[in-house]
Formats: structure tokens, C-alpha cells, sequence
């Protein structure tokens, strides 16, 4: 009989530490008053202005977090991921939510610490060229120097892109951006490879001989920019991959057979602390996910970057969130 009262009360106890522990980081998020979030800084999807005021398509998911959970899209803030210390700080789960690549998870032994979420952005490396130049496909660079940022994905991509076609190129490795940019700019390197946003980014500084410059069709490779957060709370995590899939399906239009916008993934969650208008009111504040990259890096932007596989897979591209099939 007391073996049974001791397990009965200790899974009591169990129970009760769960449930105290559920809720934490939403608990932390509204003593706070503000959802933080994070990531490394990348032209279009985060970017601090010149007040401190950060924007891009990774600020205004987080935006839309606290929307979600806050009632406004100002109550957030944004880190900076770019020292071994700052990645220090995610394996602590000092913020809410973090953007991250494959790479930087693996790098810093984040693996254990961070609960991979969707899909937020289809990075890709990519090779720029002079607009006038006769090159159209990557493969047309052979022999030709390609500029490149020493141990970037980039180097990496274009060491196994021309592999794999048994071709050589010449190599100009740079330690600085600032310094890259401008040899490409005097043609000093035929091509420069980078991170398709930076390249769209590198693109508007014209330099001293004003070049215009165009991105070649083909990626070297493509990578995926996650949302992450903390694999302590399932509830969280929860909460910030409705909201995500919730911009990625309301983008899905009206037709005869499924309901589009926001009626295209109703999610009633009072479990997680959401109201039952918080979808309308995510959407009415920062928009769907087209609207948002639009804005961001599209045709609204100084980039005008194309959706490409960020469009959503009813129109041809590769994000997809659940919808009433």
C-alpha cells in the first residue's frame, strides 16, 4: 500500500514539474513584454537600419510571432548571430526563436539544443556577372576567375560544382567582402559567387565603371534558413510553426475544391495560448508569406530577386505548409 502511495505521489509530482514547465517560454515571453529572436545578418532577411531598427523576411516572421502571442508586431527584437559567443547564447536558449542553416547548427554543436522548424527561406549560392558579359551558365566560366570569400559555402559549392563537370577555374579567394566587391567591380575577377541575397545585395554598388551586373540562372547549390527554437518546449515550438505555416498557406488562393488565405489552415489552439482571431490578425499585420518576400526581396525591394522555390508550391515553387486537403 505505501509503495503504491509513493509512486502515485511521485508521478503526481512529475506531472505537475511538466505542466509548470510547458508554458515557460511563452511565461518568459509575456513577462517580458517583447519575443526575441535571432540570426546571422543577411541582405533581405535581416539587416539592422541606420536607427538600429531591423527588417528583412526573417524580422518580420518574428514580427509576426509576436503578433501571434503579444498583439503588435513592434513587440519583438532582433540579435545579431555572428561570433562563436553569440551562438553560445542559442545552445543557452537565452532567445525565442532562431534562424539558422544546417551549417551554422553543426558548426557551433547546436544540434542537441535547437529543434529544427519550417522551412522559412531557400538560400542558395549563386555566381554573378557583368550584364554585358557573353557567359550564361556557371559551366561557361571555365578557365575564367570567379571571385569568392575564403571557407564560405560558396567556395565550397563552386570546388564541387566544377568537379563534378571536370573542369578547371581560376581561384580568387578574398578575407574581406569590401575588398572582393571592388576587384569584381574593375573586372580585375570575371565572376563573383556568393549567397544569392548578398549577390543582389553587391549588385545595386555599381562601382567606379557603374557595371551592371546579372545573376546566372543556375544555383551551385541550395540550402534551407530554419526556424528554430529551443527542445525544451514542445508548446513553443508549436506555437511558432502554426504561425510560420500559417503566412506560407494563406498565400494559397480561393478555388472551387479548397478555401484560400487563412481559411486554408484554420488552427483553433487555445492549448497554446491563441486566441481565435490570432490568424487575421497575424495576416492583417505583416501579410503572407508572398507579401512578406515581396517587400523584402522581390519585386517591392531594391533586389528584385524572382520567388523562384520560395513560391509556394501551388505555383511552381517549393515552400509548403498544411492546408485542408
Amino acid at each position: 500500500m505505501r509503495i503504491t502511495i509513493f509512486f502515485t505521489t511521485l508521478l503526481g509530482l512529475i506531472a505537475a514539474a511538466t505542466s509548470a514547465d510547458a508554458g515557460t517560454v511563452l511565461d518568459r515571453v509575456k513577462a517580458r513584454g517583447i519575443v526575441v529572436c535571432g540570426g546571422a545578418e543577411r541582405p533581405g532577411l535581416a539587416v539592422p537600419g541606420a536607427d538600429g531598427r531591423w527588417s528583412g523576411l526573417e524580422v518580420d516572421i518574428c514580427r509576426a510571432v509576436a503578433t501571434a502571442v503579444l498583439g503588435s508586431p513592434e513587440r519583438m527584437a532582433f540579435h545579431r548571430y555572428e561570433t562563436p559567443k553569440n551562438f553560445d547564447a542559442v545552445g543557452r536558449n537565452e532567445d525565442d526563436l532562431y534562424f539558422l542553416t544546417a551549417s551554422e547548427i553543426s558548426e557551433h554543436d547546436l544540434a542537441g539544443k535547437v529543434a529544427p522548424g519550417q522551412t522559412v527561406f531557400l538560400q542558395s549560392d549563386a555566381v554573378m556577372v557583368n550584364a554585358s558579359s557573353k557567359i550564361q551558365h556557371v559551366a561557361d566560366l571555365a578557365g575564367d576567375s570567379i571571385c569568392y570569400m575564403i571557407a564560405s559555402s560558396a567556395e565550397r559549392s563552386l570546388e564541387a560544382y566544377f568537379d563534378a563537370v571536370r573542369k578547371d577555374w581560376d581561384h580568387r579567394p578574398f578575407s574581406e567582402d569590401g575588398e572582393m566587391n571592388d576587384t569584381y567591380n574593375v573586372q580585375h575577377c570575371h565572376a563573383v559567387a556568393g549567397e544569392i541575397t548578398t549577390l543582389a545585395d553587391t549588385r545595386l554598388d555599381r562601382g567606379v565603371n557603374k557595371m551592371i551586373s546579372r545573376i546566372l540562372p543556375e544555383p551551385l547549390t541550395v540550402f534551407p534558413i530554419m526556424a528554430a527554437t529551443g527542445t525544451g518546449d514542445g508548446q513553443w515550438s508549436a506555437l511558432v510553426a502554426w504561425t510560420i505555416d500559417t503566412l506560407i498557406s494563406a498565400e494559397r488562393p480561393d478555388t472551387r475544391w479548397y478555401a484560400g488565405g487563412v481559411r486554408a489552415m484554420p488552427i483553433a489552439a487555445p492549448e497554446l495560448g491563441l486566441d481565435k482571431d490570432w490568424q487575421q490578425r497575424v495576416v492583417a499585420a505583416v501579410g503572407d508569406y508572398g507579401v512578406i518576400f515581396e517587400r523584402n526581396l522581390g519585386a517591392k525591394s531594391p533586389f528584385k530577386l524572382e520567388r523562384g522555390l520560395n513560391a509556394n508550391l501551388v505555383n511552381g515553387g517549393a515552400l509548403l505548409a498544411p492546408f485542408i486537403e
